[in-house]
């Protein structure tokens, strides 16, 4: 039998409010609506469909304030991360918001009614207080507490929310379950033990082994439950990494182990997440939860510290076993050994033992030089799927973004590049100028920060989709600030090469030879 949901209840609300859809719907049109962000999006989605038991809305000052402070709801339940809803200052003033008052929550893709929300309370949050009591720390460098800061607006909502139907999902259908699905899953195949696996990155042969040997430890099966929503900035994409654990599955022993993705908007919260997680997998039914080094850390800080410790999170899962009722299973190290071509623990390992391991900066090496990977380290179908979206350096596009002030020759030098490229062959070659074409993509927005910030995203954005289908790229903007220029280093990156090229023109030249006057009448800065 599936473990029981946290709270005692699995608060289905799309089963609860079924029998007054029509209702809602013909509601819907009376009431000002909210279009969500992407993450809370996700955030409604497990709301819904309790994946986020016992909650059943966003959560309102009290619950907050408790959640914060105490890793516990208002009534003393266990819960470690809030779950809100954020409004602006104008959002609140224009849509009329005020308690008791009833909204419609939209999706962003298609603009869908998806629930009724009745606020409870409209409050302002310190999100100091928040991102140091959350996550450890206010550094920006943590994704969580950069989206508080740079994202989240300055207001929660509070309040219930009635379901009206769920997001729509066009990709792996097959493999989205809610936890009333996946728990009747479980109970059809008769699976009373489930050890559930977290993931946000692609799956080797070690994953297969240690999820394997967690098993049979406790003669149980296993949950792949991988996260497909919003998860690490530089994360490789959901669908990539589901084609792998798709090619992975077959390896598993007959019948041992499912697939099944989870919509989590992950905050990186390292020890708190990792008591999120243990709360989610649990209303989905598992059993147990694996937690592994580092669970759900976000990397280093401004000072080049991590900004967890390494059993962090599985010390704070085990404080709370108790309430938590599932069972954690620490994830076990393990290494190759060729002599026996087997995985083992590194802690079983005979001292003076030849181990091998290949690292993910070594592998994302050999995977970017199309360099060998060999079999004991990951499927050759996995590895297949990675080459195909993630191609030697040689066949991948770049772009050269040119950055230097206006008039200083940017624009000469990108059509002499274009023209040299284009004479090498080899890959299609795009220009992307910003002060040419009036009225297309690259068309001059003006000189302003403002402006040149959208052209810049403009640019960065085009670059990024043509590096993505292996174009060369020279991008030479209106002279762009530091911000957008890494903006747009981190965009392009994901796909390809990004080389940062300054156009060094002594700024006495570029006011000296400037016909148009720009700088005389000081419209750049």
């Amino acid at each position: 039998m599936a473990n029981i949901p946290h709270g005692g209840v699995l608060k289905d609300l799309h089963a609860r409010d079924a029998p007054k859809k029509e209702q809602l719907l013909a509601e819907v049109e009376k009431l000002p609506s909210i279009v969500l962000s992407d993450r809370q999006l996700c955030d409604l989605e497990l709301i819904m469909n309790g994946g986020f038991s016992p909650l059943e809305g966003f959560m309102n000052q009290e619950d907050y304030q408790s959640v914060v402070n105490n890793l516990r709801l208002k009534n003393g339940l266990l819960f470690s991360m809030p779950i809100t809803l954020d409004v602006s200052d104008q959002d609140i003033e224009t849509l009329g918001l005020e308690s008791k008052k009833r909204i419609v929550l939209r999706d962003p893709r298609d603009d869908a009614p998806l629930s009724i929300l009745t606020i409870q309370d409209i409050y302002k949050p310190n999100k100091i207080e928040e991102a140091t009591k959350v996550f450890g720390d206010d550094d920006i460098l943590h994704p969580g507490v950069k989206y508080l800061h740079t994202q989240a607006k300055e207001f929660y909502v509070g309040g219930t929310v009635e379901a009206i139907q769920s997001p729509i999902h066009y990709d792996y259908i097959a493999h989205r379950h809610t936890p009333a699905e996946l728990r009747a899953h479980f109970n059809k195949l008769h699976w009373t033990r489930v050890v559930a696996f977290q993931t946000r990155n692609p799956m080797h042969r070690a994953h297969r082994e240690l999820t394997v040997r967690a098993a049979r430890n406790r003669q149980a099966n296993v949950l792949i439950h991988p996260v497909v929503g919003l998860t690490k900035p530089g994360d490789i994409d959901h669908y990539t990494r589901v084609r792998v654990y798709q090619a992975l599955m077959p390896k598993y022993p007959n019948g041992m182990a499912a697939l099944s993705l989870l919509p989590l908007a992950m905050r990186m919260g390292g020890p708190r997440e990792a008591v999120w997680h243990a709360i989610i997998r649990k209303n989905f039914g598992n059993t147990h939860f694996i937690i592994g080094r580092d669970h759900a850390g976000p990397g280093k800080n401004s000072k080049g510290v991590d900004f967890y410790g390494p059993y962090d999170a599985q010390k704070l899962v085990a404080k709370y076993q108790d309430e938590l009722e599932i069972e954690v299973v620490p994830f076990q190290m393990v290494t190759y050994i060729p002599d026996s071509d087997e995985y083992l623990p590194v802690d079983e390992v005979p001292e003076g033992t030849t181990t091998l391991n290949i690292s993910g900066t070594e592998l994302r090496r050999r995977l970017r030089n199309g360099g060998h990977i060999p079999e004991w380290f990951s499927y050759p179908e996995v590895v297949k799927v990675l080459r195909e979206t993630h191609p030697p350096r040689s066949k991948q596009g770049f772009t050269l973004f040119l950055t230097g002030y206006y008039n200083s020759g940017k624009k000469a030098i990108g059509k002499a590049l274009e023209v040299v490229l284009n004479q090498q062959g080899g890959r299609s070659v795009t220009l992307l100028l910003g002060e040419t074409v009036r009225h297309g993509i690259s068309s001059e927005l003006g000189f302003s920060r403002r402006d040149r910030d959208q052209n810049i995203a403009r640019i960065a954005f085009v670059s990024a989709e043509l590096t993505k289908a292996g174009a060369a790229v020279i991008a030479a903007p209106i002279a762009p600030f530091a911000e957008a220029r890494a903006q747009a280093k981190s965009h392009v990156e994901t796909y390809g090469g990004f080389y940062l090229i300054h156009v060094n023109t002594p700024l006495d030249y570029c006011i000296k030879t400037d016909r148009r006057g720009i700088y005389k009448h000081n419209l750049v800065k």
